[in-house]
């Protein structure tokens, strides 16, 4: 599933090929993938222009020039596609083909994204009932969201309620690096957990978008690499181990991570 980096390179995607292009055609592709009425689409976006793009947790908002804004929830297997030939990807479920004859889709093979229109980004934080974007908020808005927040911590970063942008790799991530059990009671953590935990999710963040954007490696020292169970911890000090938490599966080192 794209998390805040994936969906933060689709954003540059889309600013460093589709924006102040008028669009003349209007190709729609499966109807679970629209989340306003699908008549809508075109007769938003046909004569329309794409000015510029915004970003709350896993959504990418595409701001119109005449009015409103195009979401995009890119699902497990989203992304866009912008190309200058004539043959459509077989699984795109929305194509635009602007003046120049250059074209934008967005492909989804497994049909798990959406697609949305709303007047704007306020709106449709409300509709969608979400938090602060991840990387929007500083460290004593973040530790103020967690004054009343009980039960794991592993289930409340995942909350896109709660904070909006972090998904099962990058939670799995930072609270490693925090030395944090994902099965931790949010309200066991204390003010100097939760400001590692907050340093952390910014220098996350930051590295993982850098490396969809520039090519960076991801550190050796990130779980990330060493996320399967049975593999040496980075840290040489165990084995990962991997659960199951809110369903979804979980991975740590039992040796460097505490249970709070």
């Amino acid at each position: 599933m794209p998390e805040l980096p994936e969906v933060t390179y689709q954003k540059l995607y889309i600013d460093s090929t589709s924006l102040n292009k008028k669009i003349v055609e209007v190709e729609l592709g499966a109807d679970k993938i629209f989340q306003s009425p699908k008549k809508d689409f075109k007769e938003k976006l046909i004569g329309n222009e794409f000015i510029e793009t915004q970003q709350i947790g896993k959504y990418l908002l595409v701001q119109l020039k005449q009015d409103g804004m195009l979401v995009i929830h890119f699902g497990m297997t989203g992304k866009m596609d912008y190309f200058n030939h004539d043959e459509v990807q077989k699984h795109a479920q929305l194509t635009l083909k602007f003046e120049d004859g250059s074209r934008l889709s967005f492909v989804c093979p497994r049909k798990f994204g959406k697609l949305f229109l709303t007047d704007s980004l306020e709106q449709f934080k409300k509709q969608q009932n979400l938090g602060p974007h991840a990387t929007d908020i500083d460290e004593k808005a973040f530790i103020d969201l967690f004054e009343k927040k009980k039960g794991n911590i592993k289930s409340a970063l995942m909350d896109q309620s709660f904070i909006a942008g972090l998904g099962n790799l990058y939670v799995d991530e930072m609270l490693f690096q925090s030395e944090i059990h994902p099965k931790s009671k949010a309200e066991n953590l204390t003010q100097k957990d939760l400001s590692l935990m907050f340093k952390n999710m910014v220098e996350i963040l930051d590295t993982v978008t850098k490396s969809k954007t520039e090519g960076i490696k991801i550190p050796d020292s990130y779980l990330r690499p060493h996320r399967s169970e049975g593999e040496d911890c980075p840290n040489g000090k165990g084995k990962i181990e991997m659960t199951k938490i809110g369903g979804r599966s979980t991975y740590f080192c039992p040796e460097c991570q505490e249970i709070k």
